[in-house]
């Protein structure tokens, strides 16, 4: 029985449409990553999965009971991180765990056994006693999936979990949630793509509410990724890269061109003939190179070849 279940769901608001007939199957104990750039749909899943919303059709099961059907059952099956959690700032992280405890009816020697666990797994044991309103984001997304996994839901909801925490802070709750493989099933969408290549078992896709591909990540690379030259000039000279770049996407070999600052990325669809006109043609435009590389190529251009191509997988 997969963890996760979602067959046609559509969802509007008004003129948008967010969701377009989305169907994907979560596998017990995985790191799922739902990934799509800002609008895709993600947030409207996850709170349809939480049972905050409901879709307009479609339905979706989790852990084998169907959410609209059974809200109460589903609460007690899944944890729930939002994107922008809130806590009662004047309680401490102790406090706030029990009380999640308590929402659960959890027996109060139950709650503080697991209250302490859940703080020492989480890394805040050592601050469990402060309140939490002086919390960093970083403690406060940590302390987010602790009252998360207070009830052991056999699925863990997060969205966005590391969304605007500092490299540091997105270092240790990737770490966390990498410790969860195999205890939990865990649904994190994110629109980060190094976060999902470097945690996640399998990847949907997703944009404009409507599933471009899902696979395992190997298997989503071996299947849609394809070569890709990275170009690098001095940063004075980004201008004169980035006109280069407009004048070769017309080509017929170049599947698509990528800019970040000084280093352009060109995914070519024939790396044979990329490798007799690439470099002759940025030589022709008097393009200074740093570095000429061909590269391995990743989830970055899987994401981008089916987001701006815009075509169902």
């Amino acid at each position: 029985m997969v963890a996760i279940r979602i067959e046609g769901l559509h969802k509007r608001f008004g003129e948008v449409q967010a969701l377009d007939g989305l169907g994907l199957a979560v596998e017990p104990g995985s790191v799922f990553g739902f990934l799509g750039p800002n609008g895709a749909g993600k947030t409207t899943t996850i709170r349809i999965l939480a049972g905050l919303a409901r879709a307009d059709t479609g339905q979706a099961w989790i852990d084998g009971l169907e959410v609209a059907a059974d809200r109460r059952r589903i609460a007690g099956r899944i944890g729930y991180l939002p994107q922008d959690p809130a806590f009662y700032p004047w309680m401490t992280a102790r406090e706030f765990v029990d009380h999640v405890g308590r929402v659960f009816g959890l027996p109060a020697q139950e709650r503080l056994a697991r209250t302490d666990e859940l703080l020492h797994l989480v890394g805040l044991a050592e601050v469990a006693d402060r309140r939490v309103g002086g919390f960093s984001g970083g403690m406060g997304q940590r302390l987010g999936i602790a009252q998360a996994l207070v009830n052991r839901p056999p699925v863990l909801l997060l969205d966005e979990p590391v969304s605007g925490l500092d490299p540091a802070g997105r270092k240790e709750l990737l770490q966390l949630i990498e410790r969860l493989r195999g205890e939990c099933t865990v649904f994190m969408s994110t629109h980060i793509l190094a976060d999902v290549e470097r945690v996640c078992d399998t990847v949907a896709i997703i944009d404009r509410g409507r599933l471009l591909a899902e696979a395992p990540q190997q298997e989503l690379l071996g299947r849609y990724a394809v070569p890709a030259f990275e170009v690098e000039v001095e940063n004075g000279l980004a201008e004169h890269l980035a006109a280069w770049a407009e004048t070769i996407r017309s080509h017929s070999w170049v599947a698509l061109v990528s800019l970040d600052r000084a280093t352009a990325r060109v995914v070519v669809n024939d790396v044979e003939i990329a490798r007799r006109e690439l470099l002759a043609s940025a030589v022709a435009a008097g393009l200074v190179l740093d570095r000429y590389e061909l590269v391995r190529p990743s989830l970055e251009d899987v994401f981008l070849r089916l987001v701006e191509g815009g075509g169902l997988v």
